[in-house]
């Protein structure tokens, strides 16, 4: 009784015979209420002779039974519900034997899937989920369980994958700021011997090095967060969200210097999580005041097209080459440029963290961009002000709306 195979046949076998031995009772009492049938109750007749002298005399040892023919049909009625009943009893005996049997055996096929199941369950390994059930036969609902657990395994896959390569970017980029930061203490902290001027460079050095791995680690945090799926989604009214966010960054925009300015139209709302969303547009914001040139405009903007609500952030930057444009969302994906390197690096996650929080809010991430120009990039969200009604596109228009 402990595998579901045998359970299975045992119930199969039990629910067969219980409705045969109803079926097989009902016929037997049927039966008997129709025909009339009782055991045999002959009567004893005794043999007597007429002596010479005219007395009727008992012969001794003669006798033989006798009965009328309608206690006779009763008793051969009797006697077939007796047969009936014997062979019935015996039927369900055999009913409840084959029937084990072959619930044993139709069990066994309908459960292999799940067996493979167990298999590829057992064959996997947390350094190894290629594995895969690859279930045939009909479309019932094994097959689409074992479909099902396949395109588990193939997102599990994905994401164990993805958590590698992050842990082994992690490892590799935090390297260089640790052993920047230990270098500096070793050779200069340590030292009695060092000038106040050394000091105060190695200061600046493990000041941008720290700055630097904060960076990083709130961009880890954020990642973690959106893949948990810890989002408060309610609707957002993006001419107040975008102007609380420049806001927010005008103070770090004159330190530049630069000129920072708004084209919010009223009107687009969008349902997203309000913090999130607030990264991702805080990511490219930030990274259009580190990349423009001093004294040059950045503009954001928001607005509504198509259906498509929009939030656009425009620099004066060295522009991005039309090769390097897809590569630019890309996790760790950093510019070479002499102005980006003199200007101190990201996290390398920024633009990637942005794209992915746009997409989890069935968004799109779009990219204008020039060398020696600027760079426009552009948020696309559902309007759900425009969500039922004709006008809204199935994709968000291909054309720069800043």
């Amino acid at each position: 009784m402990r595998t579901i195979r045998v359970r299975l046949a045992l119930t199969t076998s039990l629910w067969l015979s219980a409705i045969s031995a109803v079926i097989l009772a009902g016929v037997y009492f049927a039966l008997t209420s129709t025909i009339d049938a009782a055991p045999l109750d002959p009567v004893t007749v005794k043999k007597f002779e007429h002596r010479p002298d005219g007395t009727l005399v008992y012969r001794i040892g003669e006798s033989f039974q006798a009965a009328d023919l309608a206690s006779v049909q009763r008793a051969v009625n009797n006697s077939t519900l007796e047969t009936l009943r014997d062979y019935s009893l015996l039927a369900l005996g055999v009913i409840f034997l084959v029937s084990l049997a072959v619930g044993w055996f139709v069990a066994g096929r309908l459960l292999r899937p799940v067996e493979e199941i167990t298999r590829t369950a057992n064959r996997l390994s947390a350094s190894d989920l290629s594995q895969r059930i690859n279930a045939t036969g009909p479309k019932d609902e094994l097959r689409t369980l074992a479909d099902t657990i396949d395109g588990m395994l193939d997102r599990l896959d994905e994401a164990f994958r993805t958590e590698r390569a992050l842990v082994e970017d992690v490892s590799h980029e935090l390297r260089n700021p640790v052993a920047v930061v230990q270098a500096n203490v070793e050779a200069v902290l340590a030292d009695d011997d060092a000038t106040p001027e050394q000091r105060a460079h190695a200061l600046a050095v493990i000041s941008r090095a720290t700055t630097r791995m904060s960076r990083l680690l709130e961009d880890l945090l954020a990642t973690a967060r959106r893949r948990s799926g810890s989002f408060s989604d309610q609707r957002v009214d993006l001419q107040g969200f975008v102007t609380d966010v420049v806001d927010d960054h005008r103070l770090l925009a004159g330190e530049r210097p630069l000129r920072l300015s708004t084209r919010v139209s009223p009107g687009p709302v969008v349902y997203a999580d309000p913090e999130s969303l607030a990264r991702a547009v805080s990511n490219l914001l930030s990274n259009a005041i580190r990349l423009a040139p001093g004294g040059s405009e950045l503009t954001v903007g928001s607005g509504s097209t198509a259906g498509w609500a929009w939030i656009a952030v425009r620099d004066e930057g060295p522009g991005i080459a039309e090769d390097d444009q897809q590569r630019v969302f890309d996790r760790f994906r950093q510019g070479a440029t002499t102005t980006e390197r003199r200007r101190g690096r990201g996290s390398g996650l920024g633009l990637a963290i942005a794209r992915q929080i746009v997409e989890s809010h069935e968004g799109k991430m779009a990219l204008f961009s020039t060398l020696g120009a600027g760079s426009t990039f552009v948020i696309w969200l559902p309007d759900r002000a425009l969500a039922d009604r004709p006008e809204r596109s199935t994709q968000p228009p291909t054309a720069c709306p800043l």
